[in-house]
């Protein structure tokens, strides 16, 4: 069975992480975050990786994460948008660092629906999460991260 959109994998994933849909909902976004999206959020996508001609079904896909936020204010308090992103880079990161055998299913639609089953076999950040200020949206702020996730069709 040959590997289906990874980063459609991950994101099915990234849904059932209680942990970070506590803080971002379904504002998951690949490979991009819309524009005026609500914050916070997380966008992702593979930017490269590794495969291997003998295990077709095997791949490993490097994958960068943004968490995004924004200053917020609540009956007078404002709480830092670094703050908001780190929370959000830190569920990320407490939902993927060293997972093993995490079994994934995703519709696989043709003429009619397929469920296919995925392995995420293991994840490892890369880089650990650096704090950014994007300079072309004024008072975004983002933790950008990269892990290296393994998955296997089922």
């Amino acid at each position: 069975m040959a590997i289906a959109d990874t980063n459609s994998i991950i994101k099915a994933y990234l849904d059932t992480c209680t942990t970070l849909t506590a803080l971002v909902g379904t504002r998951i976004y690949c490979p991009r975050l819309p524009e005026n999206a609500t914050l916070p959020a997380v966008s992702f996508f593979s930017r490269g990786g590794t495969s291997t001609p003998y295990i077709p079904g095997l791949i490993t896909p490097s994958v960068q994460f943004d968490c995004w936020a924004k200053d917020t204010e609540v009956a007078g308090v404002v709480t830092s948008g670094f703050t908001i992103a780190r929370q959000v880079y830190r569920a990320l990161y407490d939902n993927l660092q060293g997972i093993q055998n995490q079994i994934i299913s995703y519709p696989f639609p043709l003429v009619f629906p397929i469920i296919w089953s995925y392995r995420i076999m293991s994840a490892i950040e890369e880089v650990q999460g650096q704090d950014l200020v994007d300079e072309l949206v004024p008072n975004y702020f983002r933790i950008l991260t990269f892990f290296s996730i393994m998955i296997r069709a089922e």
